[in-house]
């Protein structure tokens, strides 16, 4: 390092920039809290590497100073904890006429206020000091104003991760005044004996009256930096949306962590959803949902925020219905004034039927105190007169509903308003909405609830012992005949997905297991003895059903690997193990019905390869597979090789049958991916016209559940009467994501088709795509290219996840 360090030192000093700047880089880089061990040709003494980086922070090159701002910086993101002293000279910096060397000072600033927060520094030009961490923290907020939009938005962004400092100083972040002159008040002694040491003499009108003195430069003795006063005020107000942006997501992280804060920046948020550009609106409601706990909003607060609900962004509309979700409303006027804008914005878009629902829900379940006296004049009812029964198809009613449901369930008085017809739409709506609608305890109606008894410990939960105890049921199969085999498969899968159906959240497991048995019944049902005994062409039935069961079992197989998420390395050994079955009965009715002997050749061959790839790919799992079809053909891979046709089929089909019935572990966490498309509803018997040849958008909006990389794999098809099919790609930005293994996908597809004599319907649903490699681990072996092209050609496909949606449309001949 000796020759690498009096190398760097003799071109520190070039006279280019470009040399200056790539040693102080390679300082930040290498360098370390060493001491060189001789004097260089200047005679300057030997010092640690900080000290020689911070020489050039006043280097007359303004590019040679960013550079060594930097390379402190790397220092520190190297574990090498930076000197206070360091903090002086970056202050000194952010005066700098060079943006680049402001923005790189702020930086630097908050790394030392980070690693000494609690240090006292003192106040220039006056005897008072202050905490580090507030004495940076008044900095950076002075460069909120700085003339550089750049260093303005690296300014607001680092406030946010300033959680050390002091209330007093946060929350003057918010008020343009000037904190009391930015001096710090005095007692009345210390003016007392102010004026007594002065020597001065007083005009004698007032008893104590102060000697004159001169006039206090308010620059002179701040306290804290001008611009601190109101920076977030600044930053909100400025001109840029991407230092609005910044402003916003601070206030954001800071209001986290003060509840005091929150409560103050409050006004200053809800002004901020006014903003004209979308994307700080959007940003300025995400903020608030976040900081919701700790805030009731006013009357006036709320008025502001609901209307919002005119614009015409479905994004911040829905945003704004998350928002008021988990938003405190202070009184009945308020919640009143919530329901009646909703149902405003029900009318004018009914697309957001289902987000204003759950918005209402939740509005209902946080607030039943105040919506209890509001329940007589939204149901419309009288002390002594019937009024009309509403209509159960209006959806603002069963927004109305919602809301008083839910606030019903922990309010026991609030059912002794309802009317009859109340009770019977309250039946309907538990069973149609039922995710909206909870259990209530009805007077004179028993509660329905699908939840466990109490006594019961979690651990001892009657649907997850059913589940374990068919599996083990079915595991011990071999012992059976095989009729007897068949029918308890088919009751296991029956109530198994009848379990999936009634279990939401054992719907994975079920769903899972069930496909699995279901794989297993239709190979047994395919190699029944008394079938294959009987020459193939007398037996064309045998031929056609192990054709179907086989590529049944590989389109299952193929949902079973990427339809699930949670699926680990366990489940997809016996999968391909399932897959590989179903490729060997393939071989064997092809054979039984194929004349000639050299097509054979290739197909055995293919098949050989394949069951050496399974090898290659899990050959960390094969001991888990003993006795298995896989396992058997492992052993038997020499006579295979150099078997004929004939006699490779005539194995095949003797090993399939002795195979045993392989333990399909389950894992811990899976879930079902699933997708439900809400738009377009195919309830309109009115059918879409546009003109032959030119196309029509069909608005697509659907809630996918467990979806993994969405953005790559889900797909729109478009079926026609005529058996076209159209595939549709959607955009990335199409994609949101409300919640942890939830996305929505808001998108549209262009239809076009020649004229029609009629209207008819065409079928959209969503497919998953797929790559048959994608979950196949990465062995040393394939990676080495040691595996033939013919097995590594992956096979792509799409997998049908939603239920179809019927569209009429009516294409038109153009007019001549």
């Amino acid at each position: 390092m000796t020759p690498l360090t009096s190398c760097r030192m003799k071109h520190l000093t070039d006279t280019s920039h470009g040399v200056r700047n790539k040693c102080l880089q390679l300082l930040g880089n290498l360098g370390s809290l060493e001491k060189s061990g001789t004097k260089d040709t200047e005679g300057l003494a030997t010092r640690d590497v900080q000290k020689i980086i911070g020489d050039y922070f006043s280097d007359q090159d303004p590019r040679v100073r960013t550079a060594a701002i930097k390379a402190m910086l790397q220092l520190h993101e190297r574990g090498l904890k930076l000197q206070q002293t360091i903090y002086n000279q970056a202050c000194k910096l952010l005066s700098d006429d060079y943006e680049q060397v402001r923005s790189a000072a702020v930086q630097l600033i908050w790394v030392v206020s980070q690693l000494y927060p609690e240090s006292i520094v003192p106040i220039p030009s006056s005897n008072e000091e202050i905490r580090l961490v507030d004495d940076a923290f008044g900095k950076i907020c002075h460069m909120v104003s700085d003339g550089s939009w750049v260093v303005r938005v690296q300014a607001a962004k680092l406030l946010g991760s300033m959680e050390q400092v002091s209330s007093h100083f946060l929350e003057q972040t918010l008020d343009k005044k000037l904190m009391s002159d930015l001096r710090r008040k005095r007692t009345a002694h210390e003016r007392a004996k102010e004026l007594y040491s002065s020597g001065e003499f007083s005009s004698g009108r007032k008893w104590g009256d102060d000697a004159p003195k001169e006039e206090i430069d308010t620059g002179a003795v701040n306290l804290i930096e001008s611009g601190a006063c109101g920076a977030f005020v600044h930053g909100l107000e400025d001109e840029m949306y991407e230092v609005r942006i910044a402003a916003v997501e601070a206030l954001c992280m800071l209001a986290q962590s003060s509840p005091s804060f929150a409560e103050k920046c409050l006004d200053f948020l809800v002004d901020m959803f006014n903003d004209e550009i979308e994307e700080v609106r959007l940003q300025s409601i995400h903020t608030m949902r976040k900081i919701s706990n700790n805030i009731t909003l006013r009357e006036d607060q709320l008025d502001t925020v609901l209307a919002v609900l005119e614009d015409s962004s479905r994004d911040i509309r829905e945003a704004l219905h998350e928002l008021l979700c988990c938003t405190n409303v202070s009184t009945k006027e308020g919640i009143h004034l919530a329901l009646v804008e909703l149902l405003k914005n029900l009318t004018k878009y009914p697309t957001d039927r289902d987000s204003i629902w759950k918005c209402l829900k939740f509005l209902g379940s946080r607030h039943p105190t105040l919506v209890l006296p509001l329940v007589p004049e939204l149901l419309s009812t009288h002390p002594f007169f019937d009024t009309a029964e509403p209509d159960m198809d209006d959806p603002a009613y069963i927004a109305v509903l919602v809301l008083i449901f839910n606030a019903a369930k922990t309010c026991p008085t609030m059912p002794a308003l309802f009317s009859d017809h109340t009770f019977r739409h309250y039946a309907y709506l538990r069973d149609s909405l039922s995710h909206l609608v909870p259990a209530l305890r009805l007077p004179g109606r028993k509660l329905v609830s699908s939840a466990v008894s109490p006594n019961i410990m979690p651990h001892e939960d009657p649907s997850q012992q059913f589940l374990q105890q068919s599996l083990e049921r079915v595991y011990s199969l071999q012992h059976l005949d095989p009729q007897g085999t068949q029918e308890l498969l088919e009751f296991t899968i029956r109530d198994l997905q009848r379990l999936g159906e009634l279990q939401s959240e054992l719907a994975g497991v079920a769903d899972f297991s069930a496909t699995y048995l279901q794989c297993q019944l239709l190979l047994i049902k395919a190699l029944q003895e008394k079938l294959w005994n009987v020459a193939a062409p007398l037996y064309l039935k045998q031929s056609d059903l192990a054709s179907a069961a086989a590529k049944q079992i590989m389109e299952e197989t193929y949902k079973m690997e990427f339809m699930y998420s949670g699926v680990e390395n366990k489940q997809v050994v016996i999968i391909h193990h399932m897959r590989l079955q179903a490729k060997a009965l393939q071989l064997i009715v092809t054979a039984r019905t194929t004349r000639g002997v050299d097509p054979l050749f290739g197909m055995c061959e293919k098949f050989l390869q394949e069951v050496d790839f399974f090898q290659r790919c899990f050959i960390a799992d094969l001991p888990h597979l003993q006795d298995s079809f896989v396992d058997k053909l492992l052993d038997l891979m020499p006579r295979l090789m150099t078997s004929k046709p004939a006699e490779v089929v005539k194995i095949l089909q003797t090993m399939l049958r002795q195979s045993t019935f392989l333990h399909l572990p389950l894992p811990e966490q899976i879930h079902k991916a699933s997708a439900t498309i809400i738009e377009p509803a195919g309830e309109s018997d009115n059918p879409l016209r546009f003109t032959s040849g030119l196309v029509v958008a069909l608005d697509v909006d659907a809630t996918l559940e467990h979806v993994q990389d969405p953005q790559s794999t889900v797909k729109i098809q478009v079926l026609y009467p005529d058996g076209q099919a159209q595939m549709i790609h959607p955009k990335p930005a199409d994609f949101r994501n409300p919640g942890p293994g939830r996305h929505r996908l808001i998108t549209q597809v262009y239809l076009s088709h020649t004229a029609w004599t009629e209207p008819c319907q065409v079928e959209v649903r969503l497919l998953l795509a797929y790559n048959s490699n994608a979950r196949i681990p990465k062995s040393p072996w394939i990676e080495g290219g040691e595996v033939s092209p013919q097995v590594e050609t992956s096979i792509e496909g799409t997998i049908p996840f939603s239920k179809p949606v019927k569209v009429y449309i009516m294409p038109k001949p153009a007019r001549r």
